[in-house]
């Protein structure tokens, strides 16, 4: 029989000895990692870790320029028009012509192809049509896909043939601007090459109807 102050019996003394020894082998970082586990657990448990927001597309208004490391853009003009061969793009019975007037210039240090499914149309796209313009034309000489050399400014058009009725005068079209990623290839591929479009900003434009042009 134990008396007060003789301490816990032996067997007792031994099963914590065992546990003492047992913590001293453990690395002070274990704790540490442990400690941090809870207090993440408990953080995020109540929302303190909650992934701050992703900024949206800015808004833009016709005329304003968005300026990336790949291309300067600035949306001027949607029209519609009955033809526009010198754009590149032939309509048939029923269709008319949708194009984008923008001045662009090439803000990196190669040349950039403008065609249909090149980097440069995948940086521009208008709510309600394909995602690729039928063609790309210089607006001054008619040049289809031309090439955009770095700093020089051009005016180019995209033109996509629509359903005559399909569009109207004065119709709100949404035009999206979009902020590409450069990459670079290595064994397989080779070269640089913009991709990945990211939405950077919107363009609220009226369609202007003018007919047989001007």
């Amino acid at each position: 029989m134990t008396t007060p102050g003789d301490g816990p019996a032996p067997t007792t003394r031994a099963r914590f000895g065992w546990i003492r020894a047992a913590s001293d082998r453990v690395p002070t970082r274990w704790f540490a990692g442990i400690a941090t586990g809870i207090f993440l657990a408990g953080t995020a448990a109540f929302g303190g870790l909650a992934t701050a927001a992703t900024p949206g597309p800015t808004t833009l208004e016709a005329g304003d320029e968005h300026r990336n490391d790949q291309l300067a853009v600035t949306i001027r003009r949607a029209v519609l028009v009955d033809e526009f061969p010198e754009a590149g793009v032939f309509v048939q019975d029923g269709e008319r012509v949708l194009a984008l007037l923008m001045d662009v210039q090439n803000t990196w240090i190669e040349p950039l192809p403008a065609y249909p499914g090149s980097s440069v149309t995948e940086s521009v796209t208008v709510e309600g049509l394909p995602l690729e313009p039928e063609s790309v034309a210089r607006y001054d000489d008619a040049t289809l896909s031309p090439a955009l050399q770095p700093g020089v400014p051009a005016q180019i058009v995209f033109a996509w043939a629509v359903e005559a009725s399909a569009f109207e005068d004065g119709q709100a079209l949404t035009v999206t601007v979009n902020d590409m990623t450069l990459y670079t290839g290595s064994f397989v591929a080779n070269g640089q090459w913009w991709t990945d479009p990211v939405a950077a900003a919107t363009i609220p434009i009226a369609l202007e109807d003018i007919g047989a042009g001007g």
